[in-house]
């Protein structure tokens, strides 16, 4: 086949110009490269920028930082562990043998609870920026005060859990068997007669006291019929209970923290139902009538 011309120019110029093609590639592959002056480099940050780039948020006068809210750092970490083993080491309830009660010991409560924080663990830790104790010669307890107040009836935590425990179910009972088929308002009077008495000087000075006053002298020779009158004492109305147990806590919350329990006045002392009329009642001024109860004071 006889070829063209043109075919044959082809054939003859492919390969050099392929030859051409890698040349070129070789050659600007190994030229040098040339740096693009016209790019805008980034200006270098001044001094002053950079320090006041390293001071606290708050400025170079920072305000000091409030007792309780410290960093929590190795050296207040360090200090929160061996003050909690330490308070651990202390057994204050009946399962062991109670520390002696000394001034260091009670100062040491008494500053505990007094640091003012709501982070208990940072607070805990606050004798880290601040002294726990005052100096030996400002204390203001001595070893003669610390001897008072156990003379005066020094009790552990759980004798005194057990104390409020008994004093809120006797005044629970109170309510109920005196008046649960009233209102609150009534029920409230009832109770407040009950710590009227506790407070006057003049009965018992607990409310268990007050209520069960005189039981153990027979029937019918307490203050409230249902403490000596021969019968269960055991609530049998499950719904009168829990509102009498709830009155109850609220009211020995009052007298505890010594507030007004406020439906009668601090000198009501005594009741009596609307039914009867004691010949007592002549000899008393009446104060108030709530529901089917009659309150008095003494003249």
């Amino acid at each position: 086949m006889k070829l063209g011309w043109q075919q044959i120019t082809a054939r003859v110029a492919s390969p050099v110009l392929a030859l051409c093609a890698a040349a070129f590639v070789l050659f600007v592959t190994l030229s040098p490269a040339h740096a693009d002056t016209s790019l805008a480099m980034p200006v270098a940050m001044p001094e002053a920028v950079a320090q006041l780039r390293q001071q606290p948020a708050l400025g170079v006068k920072a305000e000091p930082v409030a007792p309780g809210h410290q960093p929590l750092t190795a050296a207040l970490l360090e200090n929160y562990v061996k003050r909690q083993q330490q308070l651990r080491s202390v057994d204050v309830t009946l399962a062991g043998p109670q520390p002696e009660l000394t001034p260091d010991l009670l100062m040491g409560y008494i500053a505990r609870g007094t640091l003012g924080s709501t982070n208990n663990a940072l607070s805990a830790i606050a004798t880290v920026t601040q002294p726990m104790y005052r100096p030996a010669e400002e204390k203001s307890v001595t070893s003669d005060v610390v001897a008072a107040y156990v003379q005066e009836g020094y009790e552990p935590t759980q004798v005194r859990v057990q104390h409020a425990n008994t004093e809120r179910e006797c005044l629970a009972q109170a309510i109920y068997h005196e008046a649960r088929g009233e209102t609150s308002a009534g029920q409230m009077a009832v109770a407040n007669i009950i710590v009227n008495r506790a407070r006057s000087g003049k009965f018992p000075g607990s409310l268990c006291g007050v209520i069960y006053q005189n039981a153990n002298k027979g029937r019918y020779r307490c203050q409230f019929t249902f403490a000596c009158d021969g019968r269960d004492d055991t609530p049998g109305e499950r719904r009168a209970w829990a509102r009498s147990q709830s009155l109850a806590q609220e009211v020995y919350a009052e007298y505890a923290t010594g507030e007004d329990v406020g439906v009668l006045p601090s000198s009501a002392l005594y009741y009596h139902t609307r039914s009867v009329h004691p010949s007592w009642a002549n000899t008393f001024s009446r104060v108030a009538a709530v529901d089917s109860h009659i309150f008095y004071a003494p003249n």
